[in-house]
């Protein structure tokens, strides 16, 4: 095989959660633009609809699928709806995840495990639900986001960052128990230039930023597609059970990722 065609997806199906937007719709589209029929879901419905419009432009199937992962049940409907759609699942993204910063004083043990739940639990279960299919299909990736912020100790990200380490460890055991059928990695962002970020980063916060990343600049949603990508393909078809940071550089906590 020509050592570019190894970066193609042709004929392949994933799977990406919170697709609607930045990172999540990044990689869907360029799953799309490398051959695969893509699953898109998230929370909100015109977003993901949104993105499966522009995939289906491409040339490639598309479906969009509303679904909250912190409602665990709802995770089986999107397997569903992929099979339903394409007959097969290859390719699972784990993107949807988040928190902001907390007070451990403040915040329950109750909203610290939905921050758990939000980036961990729904990650695994996902992930157990699409093995069998992936082994079905003759074999199968999963690509996890985690975050530079599972490495970094910083004040008021107890439960951001625990849940990041938990899913990067995750990713590790998952690839174990999994392989040699179902590939498991992920990627660890650092600071991502995402339209919710620029609105709400002021400029001195910004320019301090950049400052501090050896590379000079904040990363681009492409920027972790294209890792995605080199995850998702045979490309990489030797590598499992490894984190890939994607951080400009950085050796010290310049944003919780």
């Amino acid at each position: 095989m020509n050592i570019i065609d190894r970066f193609r997806l042709d004929n392949q199906v994933a799977i990406v959660t919170g697709s609607g937007r930045g990172i999540g719709r990044a990689i869907a589209l360029t799953y799309a633009r490398a051959g695969a029929d893509v699953v898109c879901a998230a929370r909100t419905m015109a977003d993901v609809e949104a993105v499966a419009e522009q995939i289906r432009a491409l040339g490639r199937r598309a479906i969009a699928v509303s679904c909250d992962v912190t409602d665990l049940p709802q995770l089986g409907g999107v397997v569903e709806a992929a099979l339903k759609a394409f007959g097969r699942i290859t390719h699972l993204v784990n993107n949807a995840g988040g928190s902001g910063p907390n007070d451990p004083l403040k915040m329950s043990a109750a909203k610290f495990e939905g921050v758990l739940r939000f980036n961990v639990s729904s990650a695994y279960e996902l992930t157990r639900l699409c093995a069998p299919h992936m082994k079905a299909a003759g074999g199968g990736n999963v690509v996890n986001i985690t975050s530079g912020a599972a490495r970094y100790a910083q004040p008021y990200f107890s439960a951001y960052g625990t849940a990041k380490a938990a899913l990067t460890q995750l990713t590790r055991l998952l690839a174990q128990d999994f392989a040699p059928d179902v590939r498991v990695n992920a990627i660890a962002p650092g600071p991502i230039m995402t339209d919710a970020l620029a609105r709400a980063l002021p400029a001195d916060m910004r320019e301090g930023m950049i400052r501090n990343t050896p590379l000079k600049r904040l990363g681009e949603v492409e920027d972790i597609a294209a890792a995605a990508l080199y995850l998702a393909t045979p490309a990489s078809s030797w590598v499992t059970g490894k984190i890939i940071e994607v951080d400009g550089g950085a050796e010290s906590s310049v944003w919780p990722g």
